[in-house]
């Protein structure tokens, strides 16, 4: 029964600096990776931590040690792809010697389980805000589904190829996502898509096939559905999602990041 952890959005920054002179990130961060390795004894055991995007402010070298330097009292191997934040060649540099890390080309990566695959494509526009999958990518997409034969595939990416209601943030989501129907079209196992970007947990459907967004670890992009809504954050609880293969299906759960009071036996029942 293999179990995949989903982190997104973590938006490291320099010491001594908070993201957008509002949120301390490496201490949600650092409080992120405590909760895994606290919870490991009730969910484990838990084969990967997955990162989907925008792990540091502005894709600096400085910013991914950092990042690096907080996951490193993680328990549990991770892997990662880009976000708009990132920047493609210094995070290649920063996991050089990692063994999911391409040498060329977009960061996209693949690993197979004995129940599962998770296959990881890279949607980073150099540049800009929203998302877009290469040709190179979309390739990569359809030749790691070709040698799968059905199983079940947790796909993740950073940019949302659907619309949240979030006006400021859909026009930076996947821009065209017919390279991914297109790449996905014809598979005839569960393809779950995870994402990032939203820093929101969001649920629906793409192409007929479940789309989660995952929150942020450290603050929310504000859920404000009017159409003249700016683009702004909220400092909301952070957290992460479980993904399990369960009776041969995918099942997710939410998990909060930090320490609540309990567990409490349900006395009388």
């Amino acid at each position: 029964m293999t179990k995949i952890l989903q982190i997104s959005d973590t938006h490291i920054v320099p010491a001594g600096t908070l993201a957008y002179d509002k949120v301390d990130t490496a201490a949600a961060l650092s409080d992120t990776v405590a909760t895994i390795n606290r919870l490991l004894p009730q969910v484990g055991p838990v084969e990967l931590v997955i990162v989907t995007g925008d792990l540091t402010e502005h894709g600096t070298d400085e910013e991914y040690a950092r990042f690096r330097d907080i996951l490193g009292d993680l328990t549990v191997p991770y892997c990662a792809v880009p976000g708009n934040h990132d920047r493609r060649e210094p995070m290649r540099q920063a996991f050089a010697s990692a063994d999911w890390m391409p040498v060329v080309g977009p960061l996209d990566w693949m690993t197979e389980f004995s129940d599962m695959a998770v296959i990881c494509v890279d949607t980073l526009v150099e540049g800009a805000a929203h998302g877009a999958l290469s040709q190179a990518s979309a390739r990569f997409l359809r030749e790691s589904l070709a040698r799968l034969g059905g199983k079940p595939v947790l796909l993740g990416l950073h940019h949302p190829p659907y619309a949240s209601g979030i006006a400021a943030m859909d026009a930076q989501n996947l821009i065209d996502p017919s390279p991914l129907r297109k790449a996905l079209a014809g598979y005839p196992g569960e393809v779950r898509i995870v994402c990032g970007h939203l820093h929101r947990t969001i649920t629906g459907l793409f192409d007929g096939r479940i789309c989660q967004v995952c929150p942020g670890t450290s603050h929310a992009v504000t859920l404000d559905q009017r159409r003249d809504a700016g683009n702004s954050l909220t400092v909301e609880p952070g957290g992460m999602l479980l993904h399990e293969i369960r009776e041969g299906a995918l099942l997710s759960h939410w998990i909060p990041v930090g320490r609540f009071d309990g567990p409490h036996p349900f006395l009388g029942v």
